[in-house]
């Protein structure tokens, strides 16, 4: 009998950003790394013969907990990726949701029918992870095995070997990030023995709910955010506003700068170039902007966050982070490997924010801090 650990990975910008990462690479996000330290812990005290993972980065970093305290080789499998989402990869499921909301109805609840161009069918990653599942179990045979995959395919290998048809998809809840199923394969026979079980995970663990259709779309209508252009007849008060209150609410006139003039030439430089400003929307309501500039230093892989902003009354809600995906995503797709943003020295709030949001200080001066964060792909 062969014993398989199937394992999801941590928590990926993905599932951070609120983006739709099926195939689409992402970095580990700081909650994703802790949760591979209580990952590593879990497997500390279980013989492991071999390790496999998908071939994209959330699950070969996942699979670096259980591997490299072995000295194992990583063995990389494509078949374990999750399910191709098309012409959907890195999009924010606020804009799915706003732009496809039956076709993203029909894909949270694992519609066979469901498909979009581009993409896979629930059918295709069930048969695809089965078959590399069975392919690894009969290369090990009495052996233990850590497989790391994704959440939805994880669920859609589950359906079939509980015995349920490609229908049987959406009644699988999802795991949590490092959730853990236990297999049993002999005879070309998979048991499984437990699922989704996330105990190692303790103050770090979600909770595990059941799928269906109204809690899946209300859960992106209540925080995942679209983005639209900045329309400089429609948007320019507002601009202008949202700067003025933006720092004479932070910084006053503190180290001598002045709010309105740089709001003003912040507005002539969003004129210049208003592809570069994005509104942020939550159920057709503006609540942030996100104004970048990713070819000032492009040549040294470097771009610019100009301005992050969120309205006073959705502040504390956790929703700004999905601005600053949308630069991370921008800034990526322009082959950039860091991001930067400048705050006055003083700026308690602003500074705190960045350093939680994986920010660092390189230079200090002339009234200002600046913060770096890295964005490559590199392991």
């Amino acid at each position: 009998m062969t014993t398989i650990y199937l394992i999801r990975h941590g928590q990926a910008e993905g599932n951070y950003y609120r983006r739709c990462h099926s195939w689409h690479n992402g970095l580990l996000t700081q909650k994703g790394r802790a949760q591979l330290q209580l990952l590593e812990r879990r497997f500390e005290n279980i013989h492991i013969d071999a390790v496999y993972s998908s071939d994209l980065y959330r699950a070969m970093s996942t699979a670096g907990a259980i591997y490299r305290p072995r000295g194992l080789p990583l063995r990389v499998d494509p078949d374990l990726r999750e399910i191709g989402a098309g012409v959907w990869e890195d999009l924010p499921w606020g804009q799915l949701l706003h732009d496809h909301r039956e076709s993203l109805a029909s894909f949270l609840t694992c519609d066979p029918d469901w498909h979009i161009e581009g993409g896979e069918r629930f059918a295709q990653v069930q048969d695809r992870i089965q078959c590399a599942v069975a392919r690894i179990a009969a290369a090990h045979p009495s052996q233990t095995v850590a497989v790391v995959s994704h959440g939805c395919a994880i669920r859609a290998g589950l359906s079939a070997w509980l015995g349920m048809s490609v229908d049987g998809i959406g009644q699988i809840p999802l795991s949590d990030n490092t959730g853990v199923a236990k297999l049993e394969a002999e005879h070309d026979q998979i048991k499984v023995v437990y699922y989704n079980d996330n105990s190692h995970l303790g103050a770090l663990a979600s909770p595990i709910r059941a799928p269906g259709r109204d809690y899946a779309l209300s859960g992106i209508e209540a925080n995942a955010l679209y983005f639209r252009p900045l329309s400089l007849s429609q948007d320019s008060a507002s601009y202008l506003s949202a700067w003025e209150e933006s720092w004479q609410t932070e910084f006053g006139t503190m180290n001598g700068f002045d709010a309105p003039a740089l709001s003003a030439q912040a507005q002539k430089d969003a004129g210049q170039c208003p592809k570069h400003v994005l509104y942020a929307l939550l159920n057709h309501t503006s609540v942030g902007i996100l104004h970048t500039n990713l070819q000032r230093d492009a040549q040294q892989g470097i771009g610019w966050i100009r301005f992050l902003y969120m309205a006073p009354e959705f502040r504390g809600k956790g929703l700004s982070v999905q601005l600053l995906g949308q630069a991370v995503s921008a800034g990526r797709a322009a082959g950039l490997r860091y991001l930067r943003v400048c705050c006055p020295q003083g700026s308690q709030a602003g500074r705190a924010y960045c350093l939680a949001h994986g920010f660092h200080p390189i230079y200090s001066g002339q009234g200002l801090d600046v913060l770096e964060k890295y964005i490559g792909l590199e392991l």
